[in-house]
């Protein structure tokens, strides 16, 4: 018998120990014609590999049926197929297990300490908005993504610098990308001294440019064991800078007086003079990292409490269709806003940009486009934005994402008129659901694909590989976004297939109203308004009426804790 919370690692975690001693065989099935008939596969080469000709002992399909553990789900059967051991899950075993702790599916998992601390510094959030390249753009959307979802792991995350330009923070605002502001710079005059005093009298009689306070070697930091992995070997001389020292000391100040009161926990650590409890990641642009390389280097020889582990995240270039290598980061929001507002005009009729009703909805939608484009790409590979037009139809986009929220939205808005007006119950206790009800491909694909898996997928999010030697990282910030793509396509096959209110009676502008009362209304314009229209109601059908609707707010949990790692709120409508 399942406990806890059910887990798409801890069942494989348990299939594959049933086997016996070797590496692991059972895989998650995904596709929707393979989940008619099976749950899980253990693929008979790996079975004949592991066995001898695939003679599965009777000992593991005896272990198989009687699995059990914290979050395993329950097993229905496991039978030989000529593909190799199909095992299927206790369905509405299944469903009434999620489905009775919805709130628990769309977090992640708790943790009993306070994490590990992380400084994110984000170079390019120096520069004002209208120098702020595409590959700026994409990089400041990482980093304010990772900050986000490492936060939901017990990560306490600061993030570095604190824009002083206002041009800045209302762009970062408009991007709704959450990051902090500054009236002044950090004090580098102890650096100053520093640097000053390392400066060899050799050094002080030679000519060096405007504003340069000196030149300092960093070659033998480069050949040091420690810090030699991943660093360009073209790394020698760095020109001192007041403007350089004032970063350093930015970071400096994040390291050593660490922003305590949003992390209670923390205090019991003393994190404040043990560099080695702190981790500092670096989220640069590719044109960026050497530069960014010198800067780690310098730190390291100028402040001896320096972070031990730095880190580089580096986003790849990107290519713009569009307009080649002219457009600014401010250009871009604009022209994508352009064709939001295009194509809203069309689907609904007159210029909805003059509509104040329409503003946020607008600016939520263009923010949607444009971090479903940078996002929806691992961040190390090179990005292509293209002058594809924007529009609800297709099934790529954050506006498909967001059209797909505003249906949900609109779906629980429709059972709560209905209701209001007599025609529905009020919604019974979960506990009085009956979830075998729910046989419907669809559903089982929307629970075992979307619902059931998101507590791991957060935790796969924020998991970044920083105990090696090298300097640098991956991240997998374009999971969120294709999850919510899938979840998306998957809830609307559904939702255009599947009447979960009731079948609504509309013939000549009317609907079916109750008790034969038939009530008049206007057509509506899209899907997003279907489900207001007045449902015939059918008692003998409530039954299943609920316990879809339970498994769609478990749907709309998860999507909107999804969006929330992207800084976008839900839309009600479109």
């Amino acid at each position: 018998m399942a406990t806890g919370r059910l887990g798409v690692g801890a069942t494989l975690g348990a299939l594959n120990a049933a086997l016996g001693p070797g590496d692991p065989v059972w895989f998650k099935e995904t596709h929707a014609r393979h989940l008619r008939v099976r749950d899980f596969l253990a693929p008979r080469r790996a079975l004949q590999a592991r066995f001898g000709e695939g003679q599965v002992p009777e000992r593991v399909f005896h272990a198989l049926h009687g699995l059990q553990g914290p979050g395993v789900a329950p097993v229905l059967r496991c039978v030989r197929t000529s593909a190799g051991l199909s095992l299927r899950l206790q369905r509405p075993a299944v469903f009434e297990h999620v489905l009775g702790a919805v709130a628990s599916y769309a977090t992640p998992d708790s943790r009993a300490l306070p994490g590990p601390r992380i400084l994110l510094h984000c170079p390019a959030l120096r520069c004002s908005p209208g120098a702020l390249r595409l590959s700026q753009l994409r990089v400041v959307v990482v980093a304010d993504h990772l900050a986000r979802v490492l936060r939901t792991q017990g990560v306490c995350v600061c993030l570095v610098p604190a824009v002083q330009d206002p041009h800045m923070s209302t762009f970062l605002q408009k991007l709704r990308v959450d990051w902090p502001t500054a009236s002044e710079r950090a004090s580098a005059e102890t650096l100053r001294n520093l640097v000053l005093a390392k400066l060899t009298s050799a050094h002080d009689q030679e000519t060096l440019p405007p504003n340069v306070l000196g030149r300092v070697g960093l070659k033998e930091l480069v050949e040091e064991q420690g810090h030699g992995a991943g660093y360009d070997p073209n790394v020698d001389k760095c020109l001192v800078t007041e403007d350089l020292l004032s970063v350093l000391a930015e970071l400096q100040e994040a390291v050593r007086h660490w922003p305590e009161s949003n992390y209670p926990g923390l205090k019991a650590r003393a994190p404040n003079s043990d560099a080695d409890s702190c981790m500092v990641i670096h989220v640069v642009s590719c044109e960026e990292e050497f530069q960014q390389q010198k800067l780690d280097l310098l730190w390291w020889k100028l402040d001896d409490q320096a972070p031990l582990r730095q880190k580089h995240l580096v986003c790849g270039p990107v290519k713009v269709a569009v307009a080649p290598g002219t457009l600014t980061a401010p250009e871009y929001y604009e022209f994508r806003h352009t064709q939001v507002c295009k194509a809203s005009a069309l689907k609904h009729g007159g210029n909805l940009a003059q509509d104040p009703a329409w503003t946020e909805i607008l600016e939520v939608l263009t923010v949607a486009t444009i971090k479903f484009e940078m996002l929806s790409t691992a961040p190390q590979g090179q990005l292509l934005l293209t002058d594809s037009s924007v529009s609800t139809k297709g099934t790529k986009s954050g506006i498909f994402v967001m059209y797909n929220c505003a249906r949900l939205a609109t779906l629980f808005e429709g059972y709560k008129c209905n209701v209001e007006q007599g025609l529905y119950p009020t919604f019974p206790s979960v506990k009085s659901l009956d979830f075998s009800l729910l046989h419907d491909e669809g559903e089982w694909l929307l629970l075992f694909n979307s619902v059931l898996p998101f507590p791991e997928l957060l935790s796969q999010t924020a998991g970044l590989a920083c105990t090696g030697p090298g300097l640098h990282i991956s991240a997998r910030s374009e999971t969120v976004c294709k999850f919510l793509v899938q979840l998306s396509m998957d809830f609307s096959s559904y939702y255009n297939r599947v009447h979960v209110l009731g079948v609504s009676t509309h013939k000549m502008g009317y609907v079916g109203g109750a008790e034969g009362h038939r009530v008049k209304v206007r057509e509506a314009k899209d899907e997003t308004s279907r489900s207001l229209f007045l449902q015939e109601p059918r008692p003998h059908l409530f039954g299943q009426m609920f316990a879809r609707l339970q498994l769609l707010r478990a749907v709309r949990e998860v999507l909107h804790a999804g969006l929330a790692m992207l800084g976008l709120p839900p839309l009600s409508h479109i």
